[in-house]
């Protein structure tokens, strides 16, 4: 029953791994809520087997009986059942471990996942710095997003005679998403207005970053019910990935 409970469970904390994703919401419903649920209902039942197994034993233990040179396969098929499903969870969770960086050219979904440490997502983007910039902008117009600023990081470094790879920074947000999320946990302004960062690598590649919504969630508490308020980020970085 124990077993089933943390099965049951088990999809919830898949998805807290994917917490930087803007869609990202509790689905309590999943395959893992029904296997785990399934689980439960077999603690009970062989709970319920157990108890008359126990009577019947004791039941002949006083009629001078024995049965103790009788295997109990109840107990070993359950055992065996139990293992089977651990190995499964285990070969699931070595397939659905993060993925390393793929090239942005190939696909413009997730490529790095959250760094739990920095509470940072990168992805990849299929365009250059400044087309995903204006993509970027567009999208923002399009949703009635305030774009507050976008600093020009490489522009302002060869202002100043230094050489940099292209580098944006978007800065945006809406009010009346950001207020209820900075009164119920006002220590979030620090890093709200929302942030998008638009790079380039060594290799020429395009990466969009942004802060990981579960890790802001977790770093200010707040609370699960303002989580998509800022949430959102993550879908506006992967439709101008696209």
């Amino acid at each position: 029953m124990g077993f089933g409970f943390v099965v049951a469970r088990f999809g919830l904390f898949l998805q807290a791994l994917e917490g930087g994703s803007s869609n990202f919401h509790v689905r309590p419903y999943g395959p893992s809520f029904w296997f785990g649920t399934a689980l439960i209902v077999l603690g009970v039942v062989v709970n319920l087997v157990c108890t008359r197994n126990h009577f019947h034993l004791v039941h002949e233990l006083n009629h001078g009986g024995s049965t103790f040179n009788r295997p109990s396969w109840l107990a070993m098929g359950v055992a065996l059942f139990l293992a089977v499903v651990g190995v499964a969870m285990a070969i699931y969770l070595i397939s659905v471990r993060e993925p390393g960086p793929a090239k942005a050219g190939e696909r413009g979904e997730e490529s790095v996942a959250p760094n739990l440490e920095k509470g940072i997502v990168t992805i990849g983007s299929r365009h250059s710095v400044e087309q995903t910039v204006a993509r970027l902008e567009e999208i923002l117009r399009a949703k009635g997003v305030k774009l507050f600023a976008l600093i020009d990081h490489d522009g302002e470094a060869g202002k100043a005679g230094l050489s940099m790879r292209p580098t944006k920074l978007l800065i945006f947000g809406s009010p009346k998403a950001g207020t209820p999320v900075m009164v119920a946990a006002p220590s979030i302004a620090i890093d709200l207005p929302l942030k998008i960062l638009v790079w380039q690598d060594l290799n020429g590649e395009v990466w969009i970053s942004y802060n990981s919504p579960a890790y802001l969630q977790a770093r200010h508490r707040v609370p699960p019910e303002l989580l998509p308020n800022i949430a959102v980020v993550g879908a506006l970085a992967r439709q101008a990935a696209e």
